[in-house]
Parts: C-alpha cells; sequence; structure tokens
C-alpha cells in the first residue's frame, strides 16, 4: 500500500474524529501458558509504576493460542479497486465497493482509511456500516496510513492521536483490527533504534486500542519491517494482547518470502493476499494462493483472507477472478 494521505487530508481527518470512547469489556486473551501467566502477572502488578521497561521485556507477547480448529473467510480490500476509489478523482464511493464486493460473493470488505470521504464523521461511519450490514457483508479491516518511527515530539504526538482516532472509528464499525505502519528509519539513524520509537508509539496507543477491543496489525511494510526478524521485534516487545501482525504475503523481498510468511503466521490477526510474490535477486513471480492458504491453515490462523489486488490486470476482471479462487481454497 502506498504511504499516507496527503497531510492536509490526515489532517482533516484528525480534526473531524471526536468519536466518543465508550467502555469496553475484554474478553480473556490467553496468550500465555497458566503458569507464565499468574507469575508474571504478579510481577507486573508490583513492578509496573516502579519500572514499566522491565515489566514490558517480560511480557512480550508470544504466538497467538489459537482455541480452535482453522476457521477461514473470505475478504476484499478496498485497494484492491484503488484507481476507482482515488478521492482525487473517484469513480466509486466505498459504499458502491461494498456493493460490489457483495455481487462477488465476498463475505466481508477492508475498508481503507485513504478513501473516507474527508471529513470523516461519525454520521458517515454509521451509514457505512448500515450499508455493510444491509449487503450481509464484516467490515474486516480498516488500513490506515501511519508513520511510527518517530522520536519524542509533535510530529509522533500527531501520528499517536491520528491512530487513536481511528482505532475509534474501527471500533464504531465493528472492525476488529486497524491496520498500521511502522515507518522508514529517518536518515542518519539506525533501524533498531527505529524500532524502539515504533514500539513506543503502538504502547501509546494500547490503551485506547484495549479498551476498544481494536486489534493493532502492524504490516510487514518496508522500512524497519521489510524483513520477518524487524516485524517479529517489534510485536514480540510490546506486551498488549491487541496487538499482532497485519500479515501482507506480497511484501516480503527476501530470498525466501514463503518462510518469512510462514515464521510470521503465528503473530498475525489479519491477513492481506496478493497475486505476487517479489523473492529478491530474482523476478516477481504469480503468488502460489493454495501454498499460502496452507501456510495460514498450519499456523492455526483463524480470521480473514483478505484479497488486496495490486498486480496489473483491470481489476474489475481480475479481482473477482482471484476471489472465485480464493474461495475455494478457504472453504
Amino acid at each position: 500500500m502506498p504511504p499516507a494521505l496527503a497531510e492536509d487530508e490526515q489532517d482533516g481527518a484528525d480534526e473531524s474524529l471526536n468519536f466518543s470512547r465508550r467502555p469496553f469489556v475484554n474478553e480473556t486473551f490467553d496468550r500465555r501458558s497458566f503458569l507464565r501467566r499468574g507469575a508474571v502477572g504478579a510481577a507486573a502488578g508490583a513492578l509496573g509504576v516502579l519500572c514499566p521497561a522491565r515489566v514490558r521485556r517480560a511480557l512480550a507477547i508470544e504466538p497467538i493460542g489459537r482455541k480452535t480448529p482453522p476457521r477461514l473467510k473470505l475478504g476484499c480490500a478496498a485497494y484492491s479497486l484503488r484507481k476507482y476509489l482515488d478521492l482525487s478523482s473517484p469513480r466509486m464511493t466505498l459504499e458502491e465497493f461494498v456493493t460490489k464486493c457483495a455481487e462477488w460473493q465476498a463475505d466481508g470488505v477492508e475498508l481503507t482509511e485513504y478513501y473516507f470521504p474527508k471529513p470523516v464523521t461519525p454520521a458517515y461511519v454509521m451509514k457505512l456500516k448500515r450499508h455493510a450490514a444491509l449487503c450481509g457483508l464484516d467490515v474486516t479491516g480498516t488500513p490506515i496510513g501511519n508513520n511510527f518511527a518517530l522520536p519524542a515530539g509533535q510530529e509522533r504526538d500527531r501520528q499517536v492521536a491520528s491512530v487513536k482516532s481511528w482505532i475509534d472509528v474501527s471500533a464504531d464499525l465493528g472492525s476488529p483490527a486497524i491496520r498500521i505502519f511502522a515507518g522508514n528509519a529517518p536518515k542518519g539513524i539506525e533501524e533498531p533504534q527505529a524500532r524502539k520509537w515504533v514500539v513506543e508509539c503502538i504502547e501509546a496507543c494500547c490503551d485506547t486500542a484495549s479498551k476498544r477491543g481494536v486489534f493493532l496489525a502492524v504490516e510487514n511494510h518496508g522500512g524497519v519491517v521489510a524483513t520477518a526478524e524487524g516485524v517479529l521485534e517489534i510485536v514480540k516487545s510490546v506486551s498488549c494482547p491487541w496487538v499482532g501482525v497485519n500479515l501482507d504475503t506480497g511484501n516480503f523481498h527476501t530470498p525466501d518470502p514463503y518462510g518469512d510468511i510462514e515464521r510470521c503466521a503465528p503473530y498475525a490477526v489479519t491477513c492481506q493476499v496478493k497475486t505476487e510474490v517479489f523473492p529478491s535477486g530474482g523476478k516477481k513471480e504469480e503468488a502460489d494462493l493454495e501454498r499460502l492458504v496452507a501456510i495460514l491453515r498450519k499456523s492455526g490462523y483463524s480470521g480473514y483472507v483478505t484479497l488486496e489486488y495490486e498486480a496489473s490486470e483491470e481489476p474489475m476482471e481480475a479481482v473477482p477472478k482471484y476471489l472465485k479462487s480464493l474461495r475455494k481454497l478457504v472453504a
């Protein structure tokens, strides 16, 4: 996906998003064994105020403990029809995109922030939610554009505030996850330092995510998360159980993209499937969709397998074709 929206669009969205934060009661989410929860939980209670950094390290997340056999559903990302939804010259509204996905027999729709008319209002969010419900579709996720690879300061504060606002939008839409970016290390900054800043920004959003019941899904989107190591370093450093990976199957430009996908799949809370892969040192290849779905099943992943089409074929023709193929694989 492209970087964040133009700054003037983001500013407008930030000013208009004034959603109330309603209480949310969390269900128990078991990512750790009973014994570890007891021991580490007691340590957290005793040390949380005195040494939060130490506690954060002790509570780093483990692969998601799945309690049921894999259950996959089919979604379609608004980014697949970006040439029609682009707000600079729109030929389709998000409501029309939702209708089209219902015609294509998807189970859910991923509604990308880029294509919400600005300013975003609570009334529009409720209108969009109602339309998706009447079409029989879930909202599978709400990808946004942001940059968390920033030192403390005004710009970081603005980025964090924007993500918190979109957590509220996601919750009001009924979306289980908000896709976030990490970002690129600023010039002159080593990637390990930039990843620490990303962790700090994510932690600043965890309370809002926990209260609203929305996963913060970090996408492997280049920059400081261009490799499986970079992605896992970040998500395993955050103690919040509402943090995971937005696994994008087309974004590892490494010697072994499938291997890196397999390493990250146990941490995935959302998944965007691309129709191509890009091994480093080679040419782009048609993705092995059957292999990708098998990796998700093997990891125990349950949730939406969302087509995010980026190849060159006309999307109005390619998207329904690939949805049909994926539907057979996830069934």
